[in-house]
Order: C-alpha cells, then sequence, then structure tokens
C-alpha cells in the first residue's frame, strides 16, 4: 500500500490517506509496468498502458522493448497486419498506436476534442464548407478503399474547388474516425505518406455511444492516482470533474502531500514506495511522462527544461524511478551508440547499470550495427560541492 503521511495543518487534507510523491511514482511505473519487465503479450501489453504515443515509428517498440521480457519488434508488426492493434489520431489530437477495441471506445468520448481542433487548426481554412457535408463526403470517398492523405484531398478538393486540398484531408482525419494500416506504424518506415481508411471499414464495429467513464477508467488503471487535470491533461478533454463525480462511488479518494484530491481505482496497485525501480532508458513522448499535468511525481521540476524545449520532447533516462537524464542514439554504417547525459552524480554501482541497459538498447534500436557502445556524460563534482551541471565527463 502506498506511504502514508498524518494530514498536516495548512496542507487543504480532510483525512484518509495521504500519497507522498514518491508513493506516486511507484503506482505509476507498477502500472507502466517499469518496476520489472514483464512476460506479457504485447496486445495486452499495449492496452493495460493504454496506448503508447506514436508521432514516430521508433518510439512504439522503445517503450514495448523497455516493459517486456523478449519484447521482439516482429509480435507488434503481426498486430498491425492483423488489425489488433491500430494507429490513428487519438489521445492529445496526436497519433496513438492502441488495441482495436480501445480506438473503437475512445474515438468517440474524444470526438469533441478532435472536432475543437479542427476549427482551430483549420477554421479559416476552410470557411464555408459545411463540416457535416465534409464527414459525409469523406466517408463516401474512403469506402472499401486505402488512400494517402494528398489522394483524399485531390478527391475532396472536387466538390470544394476553392479551398486547399490539404486543408480538407486533415479536417477530414479530424472529422471522421480513421486509421493508418501497415506500412504505416512498421519498424524501420521513414518517411512516405500516410496511408488512411475508415476505423469502421477495417474494424468492423460501428462506433458505440460516448462512454467517457471508460476513458477515465483507462487513464487510473495505467497512470493512478490522478487528480481530474491530470486525466484531463493525457485525453485533451474538459468538463471531467462531472464524470468523475459520478463514478466517485465506485472510485477510491486519495490525496497528494499538498491536500490535492487525487481519485484512483479501488484495486489498483499501490506498491511500497521503497520498492526498487531499474534503469530505464525511454523514447522520446513516451506517455509516462505526458499522462499527467503535474508531472513531477516522474520529471523533477529542475530538469523540466532539459527534456522539454517547445514541441521537442528527449528520449529520458530513469535512475530509481525519476528522469536524471537524456540519451540518444549515434549511428554509423557500422556502428550504434547510445549518447547518455545524466544530470546528476550516480555512484559506481548505478553507472553500471545505467551502461548495461544502454548497451542493450544500442543492440535492440540497431540490430543491423556490427559493434554497439555507449557513451556516458555525467557530471564532474568536484570535492567539497554539488552536482557541476555545466562541465561534464566522459568515458
Amino acid at each position: 500500500m502506498g506511504e502514508t503521511v498524518r494530514d498536516r495543518p495548512g496542507t487543504g487534507a480532510t483525512g484518509g490517506e495521504v500519497l507522498t510523491r514518491r508513493a506516486l511514482n511507484r503506482a505509476t511505473l507498477a502500472r507502466q509496468l517499469l518496476l520489472r519487465r514483464h512476460a506479457l503479450p504485447v496486445a495486452d501489453a499495449v492496452h493495460g498502458l493504454a496506448g503508447l504515443n506514436a508521432q514516430n515509428t521508433e518510439p512504439p517498440y522503445l517503450g514495448l522493448w523497455a516493459r517486456l521480457d523478449g519484447f521482439r519488434p516482429g509480435d507488434l508488426e503481426t498486430l498491425l497486419h492483423e488489425r489488433r492493434v491500430v494507429r490513428g489520431c487519438l489521445l492529445r489530437y496526436t497519433q496513438h498506436l492502441v488495441t482495436a477495441e480501445d480506438f473503437t471506445r475512445w474515438r468517440p468520448v474524444l470526438q469533441p476534442v478532435l472536432d475543437r481542433v479542427q476549427r482551430s487548426a483549420f477554421g479559416r481554412r476552410t470557411a464555408g464548407v459545411d463540416l457535416a457535408e465534409l464527414a459525409a463526403r469523406t466517408r463516401e470517398t474512403l469506402r472499401g478503399r486505402t488512400l494517402t492523405r494528398p489522394e483524399l484531398g485531390r478527391e475532396l478538393v472536387r466538390r470544394w474547388p476553392d479551398h486547399e486540398p490539404s486543408a480538407l484531408a486533415w479536417s477530414a482525419q479530424y472529422l471522421v474516425p480513421m486509421v493508418h494500416p501497415p506500412p504505416e506504424g512498421l519498424r524501420g518506415r521513414r518517411g512516405g505518406r500516410t496511408p488512411m481508411a475508415l476505423a469502421e471499414d477495417l474494424l468492423g464495429e460501428p462506433p458505440p455511444e460516448p462512454d467517457p467513464e471508460a476513458l477515465v477508467t483507462a487513464h487510473l488503471a495505467a497512470f493512478g492516482p490522478a487528480t481530474v487535470r491530470d486525466i484531463g491533461a493525457w485525453s485533451g478533454m474538459t468538463r471531467l470533474g462531472e464524470v468523475v463525480d459520478a463514478m466517485r462511488p465506485r472510485l477510491r479518494v486519495l490525496r497528494d502531500e499538498a491536500g490535492t484530491e487525487l481519485v484512483d481505482l479501488p484495486d489498483a496497485p499501490r506498491p511500497d514506495p521503497d520498492t526498487p525501480a531499474p534503469v530505464r532508458l525511454l523514447p522520446e513522448f513516451d506517455n509516462l511522462l505526458l499522462a499527467h499535468r503535474d508531472r513531477t511525481r516522474v520529471l523533477p521540476d529542475e530538469y523540466r527544461s532539459k527534456v522539454i524545449d517547445g514541441a521537442a520532447h528527449s528520449p529520458t533516462v530513469l535512475v530509481d524511478g525519476f528522469v536524471r537524464g537524456t540519451w540518444g542514439l549515434d549511428r554509423t554504417d557500422d556502428t550504434a551508440t547510445v549518447v547518455v547525459r545524466l544530470f546528476a552524480g550516480v555512484d559506481d554501482t548505478v553507472q553500471a547499470e545505467v551502461r548495461d541497459e544502454a548497451h542493450r538498447l544500442a543492440t535492440f534500436a540497431a540490430p543491423e550495427a556490427r559493434e554497439h557502445g555507449v557513451t556516458l556524460h555525467r557530471p564532474r563534482v568536484p570535492p567539497g560541492t554539488g552536482p557541476v551541471t555545466s562541465r561534464w565527463a566522459t568515458d
């Protein structure tokens, strides 16, 4: 059970269990399969993780490798070909890999978010277009077909010749549930035009009635305990307070050390905060770092600017469950080197663990390379001083 501290004057707590930041960290790591590697079927992992951010092709493979024992890229590729896992526009209106069942359930819930994005990003460029007609024409055009976005735009502009094909096609993607079938999502795919198909054609299921409680439950199972604002930050949805209030009799109410209310599933894991957490190297935009409005349960504020720079989001190194560095992969014709940059000093045992995990990652990320290596940058700490992050020792 999570670490408890007694309510203190000024915290705003009203009684009940109070979880420290470390307790929240361990609860989330347990649900994100990051306290150990698990021997799970890939589809079960994708569902349990509440999907994988898939803005780029490689991160889902790296994210599953960090979490699953013996993960093979072909296992995920098979699921994509079988349409048991699909890639499409979902959470935070970005591309995600999710199970087919989760896409079918979640997309109707997220439709208001995607409608809002269409208005914000393409409202002016589609002025005068009846959006309901655009959605209907898109369904008619795509029925039984797979088109790239430019191809879809060229079809739609026949009806609206005074508008940009790209604006029509992007709007259609937000307005109509679509998935991007293989070769999209396959490991090693670089560039190329994105194939688009109607979700109901490929998945064979008509969209159900929106069930926002299902999305809240998925977030808590994968990332909880959480605040209502955390769930909103992950999903892009608003007005979730009413949904959570309706679910409250079935939820457990907790608090953080500041007295902020958290909700959780009653039987979800909340391990002892002293549970060991192994070193892990996570890909860019891993959902672990994007699932909460308050990211400090994983990413300390003092390191935020080192990881997030505008729209860029670096791959990260977890040490003792918290972000303590970033990494990148340097490739040449024959070699692949994982370059790790730690933000603070660590002892020799942790350095060895970082090296071992980084070397395994190099082998997984670049199996074609003849040589795999690790370069570790760490703060040089002068005697008698704290960590110095502007000067680096390298080996």
